[in-house]
């Protein structure tokens, strides 16, 4: 089996030699690819991009004001790299924006502490310092409520349970992918099963919904609502307020709400152990968070790099904007942004006029549900698979679209999303990169990011192979600068141009699968 898919791959590279010359074979191409090279490795800017970013920026929660600065950077930037067309465009009624702007959490008895934790997205503050006695409401179901009625009033509610620590992960760095595993990948000759969704099983009418627990709380008469949901140590894993899958971040329900704060496990652990001993804790507790006054529109970034012959067609690289709001989350994915806009700086600076029109994007949404990329690519190219939408007639001169937002780690190859017709095509422009540890293609559809969106309407979106990488946190407050290497930027930054460059000057655009 193994031999057959060696010699298939023989076969699509002398397909590709012969239908498209461009893709790395030429002399003009690989001169372009040198050019790509030298400016990407000896006067990158890529870090100098992301710890802007992460530093100055910070943490960019979708409709946030934290977020709406950064995007006015964010085209500033790309005006500034030499872009074209750059917009700031508005997507969907996002709902009302939430910006933390104060934390402070302490615990005072039995012994004093300061604490680390953060607000969930979309809860109110605590309209001044508080001092308040803790509680455990170990609630799972309605039949958990009657033991604690009458026992939270002027609480801070500790409202999960401890948090598992996994010793053996304490020790243990993050490998890099081995020479095995990448093989692995390769050799695979179908795409990743995917696992049809189970059908819901009915509903316990007696379990309790996150959101019903925080309403029990307030009716009777909490002030808070302390949790941990990870076990890293040190890490605070916090995202939106229970309930915002349906209710679209709306004011009315984060006014409505409890404060409502995660904590690190070591912190949080501390205070049930005590707890559970029977002795009292008491905690200092003061949350500013602001929230907006009227519903807005998300927004994503974009610019361009103009075509010329073959203009009105289109090749994309990008990346998520938004954020978690506990830090800058420089893995996830300032980093994935950082590379998108020096791939368009490289091919700007050596002077690349492509065939196609390249275009940069800067999505928002993407941590509540893809909702930029889903938006943007049903505005402006269709879904022929929705009967409602239909194709427009740009999906048709669209060509493909290349993500980074797997981590920060360096690509080590892609993944085809099953799509047979493009082995070839990204072997021979792989070649050229190989030394850059960037080798493996694997069939495999994965999921989970924006090129997802593309897919999904039929259109080409792939996303590459990371390397995992040390020190990573996504998703919680631990993700900073310090967390990312130099020259993984790099080579992906390089790499993003390369493909994008091809795929701008190729005779024919990018082949999509077939629909059997």
């Amino acid at each position: 089996m193994k031999s057959f898919v060696k010699g298939q791959l023989a076969v699509l590279l002398l397909l590709v030699a012969s239908a498209y010359p461009q893709a790395g074979s030429s002399s003009a191409g690989m001169r372009t690819v040198a050019k790509i090279r030298e400016e990407g490795f000896q006067r990158s800017q890529v870090m100098d991009m992301a710890g802007y970013m992460v530093d100055v920026l910070g943490a960019r929660l979708t409709l946030s004001e934290h977020m709406k600065r950064a995007q006015v950077w964010a085209k500033d930037k790309m005006e500034k790299i030499g872009l074209v067309n750059t917009v700031v465009e508005p997507f969907m009624d996002y709902g009302a924006s939430w910006d933390n702007e104060y934390v402070s959490l302490h615990m005072l008895e039995p012994d004093y502490q300061p604490m680390v934790g953060y607000p969930l997205a979309y809860t109110p503050g605590t309209n001044g310092k508080l001092t308040l006695s803790a509680v455990i409401a170990d609630i799972q179901s309605k039949s958990d409520l009657g033991k604690y009625q009458g026992k939270l009033k002027g609480m801070a509610v500790l409202a999960t349970p401890p948090a598992l620590i996994d010793p053996n992960a304490l020790a243990q760095a993050t490998p890099r992918r081995t020479a095995e595993e990448l093989k692995q990948l390769e050799e695979m000759i179908t795409p990743t099963p995917q696992r049809p969704a189970a059908p819901a099983a009915p509903r316990n009418p007696d379990l309790l919904r996150p959101e019903e627990k925080v309403d029990f709380y307030k009716a009777e008469g909490a002030v808070a609502v302390l949790q941990c949901e990870g076990g890293k140590l040190g890490a605070v894993r916090g995202f939106g307020r229970p309930g915002t899958n349906t209710d679209r971040w709306s004011r009315e329900k984060d006014l409505a709400s409890l404060p409502m704060v995660a904590i690190t496990p070591e912190h949080y652990n501390r205070m049930y152990r005590i707890l559970k001993r029977n002795i009292p804790v008491k905690v200092e507790i003061e949350i500013r968070n602001r929230i907006g006054e009227q519903v807005e529109k998300a927004a994503n970034v974009l610019g361009e790099i103009p075509g010329g012959d073959l203009k009105d067609e289109v090749v994309m690289i990008g990346a998520h904007f938004d954020t978690w709001h506990a830090s800058p989350n420089a893995s996830d994915d300032t980093a994935g942004c950082a590379v998108a806009l020096e791939a368009a700086r490289i091919l700007k600076a050596i002077g690349v006029a492509p065939r196609r029109t390249i275009r940069v994007a800067l999505w928002g949404g993407e941590e509540q549900g893809l909702h930029g990329s889903r938006e943007y690519v049903l505005k402006h190219f269709g879904n022929p698979k929705d009967p409602k939408a239909g194709a427009k007639p740009e999906h048709e001169k669209f060509s493909v679209y290349f993500n980074q937002d797997y981590g920060a780690g360096a690509f080590r190859g892609i993944n085809l999303q099953g799509n047979e017709f493009v082995r070839g095509i990204f072997a021979a422009w792989m070649e050229p990169l190989r030394d850059l540890g960037f080798t493996a293609i694997s069939i495999q559809s994965v999921g989970s990011t924006d090129h997802v969106s593309f897919n999904d309407a039929g259109l080409p979106g792939f996303q590459f192979i990371q390397d995992r990488i040390p020190g990573t946190a996504g998703h919680t407050n631990l993700d900073f600068l310090d967390t990312l290497q130099a020259e993984d930027l790099m080579k992906n930054a390089v790499i993003m141009a390369v493909f994008a460059y091809h795929a701008a000057m190729s005779d024919e655009r990018v082949p999509r699968k077939t629909n059997r």
